[in-house]
């Protein structure tokens, strides 16, 4: 099924309150009918809670695994076997890819991986993965601008106002604060966190165009594998390999790494890719809800990262924003 084009956030959107409306009919009824061809409520239910929580605890185990492993090998690796155990499972289920699909992969792979995650990996290694989390939390704001501009129609309330400037408050008292902070390269790397979170934006709004569809787990498989190869050409490229040796990588980032793979690719990823085809890009892009929480408690519970004023009203501002975007597009509906 090919995914149908973008309008705008009044034609083919959905919001929050429209997702918990399905997840409650599929409790009560046990199947939703909100996504094409309908899907049971564990589907569903599995589906959100992966792009949300794991999605979340993926930030540390980034800034572990970044820790004695070049950033770009990390996440070239990461994705190239994850794509790779995606690929030959596809495979066995008889799916196979047409050259179109191939194609808009490569674009899919650029702004997902190389620029979305590229960008995310090389910068943990100064900025602290509750702080990163919150950056990237602004990728609702991005995804309804940029579906705006494509579709050239601007329609804009109250709280989508309201959201967009809260939004852009919060990320201006982050990177302020970064400014302000003594820590090496933590400004630039919050800046490139930015770039990665607008990059994923266009991705979202390029996929619902592309004709990269029928399968999630295709979808998953070749983005993944054509994102890990821009990955480590980029690795390669900058000069990771030189002093870098196996036998000096810490057990923690093999086991981050391992996690990466399994969890925040294979799994998290995955559901992603099918929520993406059931639902509007805004609607999915509210795991930003949650994730920037789950990371902020676990940087701050095992990670030693501190928690101050600052970041937590930013992530108020931030979280804050991203709700009343999405509420803000609930008027569009119909």
């Amino acid at each position: 099924m090919s995914l149908a084009p973008l309008t705008h956030y009044g034609k083919n959107a959905t919001s929050m309150s429209d997702t918990t409306q399905a997840i409650r009919g599929a409790v009560a009824g046990g199947r939703v009918s909100s996504a094409p061809g309908t899907a049971g409520r564990v589907r569903v239910v599995l589906a959100f809670l992966a792009i949300y929580v794991i999605w979340g605890s993926t930030y540390l185990a980034i800034r572990y695994a970044v820790e004695s492993i070049p950033p770009f090998y990390t996440a070239g690796f990461r994705h190239l076997i994850a794509g790779t155990i995606l690929l030959v499972w596809s495979l066995l289920k008889k799916q196979k890819p047409t050259w179109t699909q191939i194609r808009a992969s490569v674009a899919i792979g650029f702004f997902f991986f190389l620029v979305g995650h590229g960008s995310l990996h090389w910068a943990e290694r100064f900025v602290p993965s509750g702080l990163a989390s919150l950056l990237v939390a602004s990728e609702p704001i991005w995804v309804f601008l940029l579906a705006s501009a494509a579709a050239r129609t601007w329609r804009l309330n109250g709280m989508l106002l309201a959201g967009i400037l809260l939004g852009l408050v919060g990320v201006g008292l982050l990177v302020h604060g970064t400014a302000l902070d003594q820590t090496r390269g933590i400004t630039l790397g919050a800046v490139a966190i930015l770039i990665g979170a607008f990059s994923w934006s266009v991705g979202i709004i390029y996929s619902r165009r592309s004709h990269l569809s029928g399968s999630p787990l295709l979808l998953s498989a070749l983005s993944l594998l054509t994102g890990s190869a821009m990955l480590l050409a980029t690795g390669t490229l900058v000069g990771e390999y030189r002093g870098f040796s196996l036998g000096q990588v810490a057990p923690k980032a093999w086991w981050s790494l391992t996690y990466l793979i399994i969890f925040g690719s294979v799994v998290a990823f995955t559901a992603y890719s099918w929520l993406l085809e059931h639902y509007s890009p805004t609607l999915v892009a509210t795991h930003t809800y949650v994730n920037p929480i789950v990371a902020v408690l676990l940087g701050w519970s095992f990670g030693g990262e501190t928690l101050t004023w600052n970041v937590a009203l930013a992530a108020l501002l931030v979280v804050g924003a991203v709700f009343l975007v999405d509420q803000g597009t609930t008027g569009y509906n119909g």
